[in-house]
């Protein structure tokens, strides 16, 4: 039957720990940085396996942690480590601060810290031509446009005109005071409300472009996606916008750029074939607004429809 280890013998095992002075300098780099088992012998000028077996000892002393990184393993020194064996680190770093060998390792450690910047900016170079493709397979899609979306000022009170079934209001509704969403047709309506039932910010009414059921001042901004063409009198309708926008606020306008789908009056009720920039600040104009951004989307290769434009009307602010 084996002899149980005594108090003794268990406070010699611990000082032995640091009985070889590679697993002190390990200890003086890992101090300063996190490395892997590679960048450790690097830095100490030993081979991988010398660093990896005085390694084993400091993790069963509990004086250097690890953690995973991608595929690699990273070691750095424990800051909240007791016992003789901590006890004694702390008389050793004291005693190794000026040790040249050390000094050496430190020196050594910017090197290999500058080689991992080096490899960083290399991986970067090599999958420039693919960054897309891959981002797209790590992140998605549609973190982009919902990171750019916080732009928005959190104090503002939007309208979304002619919501629709409210998948505009579903992406405002978490970023601002308030979204009031507007449709004329009970159904769409309906659908906006079962979609943001989650959201206690959100207010629905029924009404017209040409005749808004909102307050004057009421709002800081409105967005019109994809329904000025549905309108017989745009510049009516920008001037019922216009007259429910705080000073100095805006309007956000999302439509069709000019095209020659004349099926689309009779299938698709539309009552306009796009807008042009200088025909939508024509509009804007008659409205007292200005027209202060145009320009063309980029066009979604999977799409059948006309391209698209967004474009920004502002009302001055007061004097």
């Amino acid at each position: 039957m084996p002899r149980q280890e005594g108090p003794l013998q268990q406070w010699v095992r611990d000082l032995s720990v640091l009985a070889d002075p590679i697993r002190v300098r390990i200890l003086c780099v890992l101090r300063h940085e996190e490395l892997g088992v590679g960048e450790i012998a690097r830095t100490l000028g030993v081979p991988q396996s010398t660093a990896s077996r005085h390694l084993k000892p400091l993790h069963e002393a509990g004086l250097v942690l690890r953690r995973g990184s991608g595929t690699r393993t990273l070691h750095a020194a424990a800051t909240t480590a007791s016992g003789p064996a901590a006890q004694l680190w702390s008389m050793a770093a004291d005693r190794a601060a000026n040790d040249p060998a050390v000094e050496q390792d430190l020196e050594r450690l910017q090197q290999v810290l500058a080689e991992r910047r080096i490899d960083s900016v290399d991986f970067f170079g090599r999958v420039a031509g693919e960054w897309d493709a891959l981002r797209r397979t790590l992140f998605g899609d549609h973190f982009i446009d919902e990171a750019l979306c916080s732009l928005v000022p959190h104090d503002w009170v939007v309208a979304d005109l002619g919501c629709g079934t409210g998948e505009v209001a579903e992406r405002l509704a978490p970023l601002v005071k308030k979204v009031v969403l507007i449709d004329r047709e009970p159904a769409m309506l309906d659908g906006a409300r079962k979609r943001l039932k989650g959201s206690t910010n959100c207010e629905f009414r029924k009404g017209d472009l040409l005749e808004l059921p909102g307050r004057a001042g009421e709002w800081d901004a409105a967005v019109a996606m994809l329904v000025l063409h549905h309108v017989e009198h745009p510049a009516r309708a920008l001037k019922q916008v216009a007259r429910c926008l705080k000073p100095g606020g805006t309007v956000l306008v999302v439509d069709l750029a000019p095209h020659d789908h004349e099926e689309f009056r009779h299938r698709m009720g539309h009552t306009h074939l796009g807008f042009s920039e200088a025909v939508l600040g024509g509009f804007a104009a008659e409205a007292g607004l200005r027209l202060a951004r145009w320009r063309r989307l980029r066009p979604d290769t999977h799409s059948r429809g006309p391209g698209l434009f967004a474009s920004v009307l502002a009302k001055p602010a007061a004097r």
